[in-house]
């Protein structure tokens, strides 16, 4: 009885130190835990939130003005702001002459300075058949200009007038409805593939053959008459 009591001291005190030996083993924190912990406290913190765009923006910009008080410091802060006299002369000048080539060039029938609804080859093959053509419609204008003076006449002119009015209109629109079908027709042979057409490019037409020829814009590329 005594030798089995002491093998299983024995044994059991075996066990203990394995025991001692494995806790030990597993409180010894890895060398890698230990490196990161090493590399996050080398790396402190900014200690501050991000500051906002807004904030970056006016630290960058410098100091804002304060508000004027007075309607004088108001004007006088206008005027430094606008520059002297010669330079906002300077500047009215170098609009104007911007202005004035961009419509130059959009008269001249440039596509990149024309309004949305003048551009493409479509809508330029369009104005060149109606500016190829003379046009009953392009009387309009100067006939609703003698409407208007023939209501000061004798009313007995007054309606005369407005019966050769009346009957000018009808061959208009009748001239308009067949100018439509043909820019049409003309337009589908050329672009067979283009969907600018119908009602749209007719009515575009006929508003360009209503105007006068000098006040068309673009300005007209070929005479009446001539092979388009």
């Amino acid at each position: 009885m005594k030798l089995l009591r002491r093998g299983d001291s024995d044994n059991s005190d075996k066990r203990d130190a394995e025991v001692i030996e494995s806790t030990a083993t597993t409180s010894e924190p890895p060398e890698t835990s230990g490196a990161t912990e090493t590399a996050g406290a080398s790396t402190p913190g900014k200690g501050r939130p991000t500051p906002k765009r807004r904030e970056a923006t006016a630290k960058r910009r410098g100091p804002v003005a304060p508000a004027p008080l007075t309607a004088k410091e108001a004007r006088a802060r206008r005027r430094a702001n606008r520059g002297n006299k010669v330079e906002r002369k300077a500047a009215a000048a170098q609009r104007r002459a911007e202005s004035a080539d961009r419509r130059a060039r959009m008269l001249a029938g440039e596509d990149k300075y024309l309004l949305p609804r003048d551009k493409g080859p479509v809508r330029a093959f369009a104005r060149d058949l109606v500016d190829s053509r003379r046009n009953l419609v392009g009387l309009f204008m100067p006939l609703a200009l003698i409407l208007i003076m023939a209501m000061f006449l004798n009313p007995v002119i007054q309606n005369y007038v407005t019966l050769g009015m009346l009957v000018l209109m009808l061959f208009m629109a009748g001239e308009g409805y067949f100018l439509g079908r043909m820019i049409n027709n003309r337009v589908r042979e050329r672009f067979p593939d283009s969907t600018d057409g119908g009602f749209r490019l007719g009515w575009y037409a006929f508003v360009r053959a209503s105007q006068i020829r000098k006040m068309r814009a673009p300005k007209p590329r070929v005479g009446p008459g001539d092979a388009v």
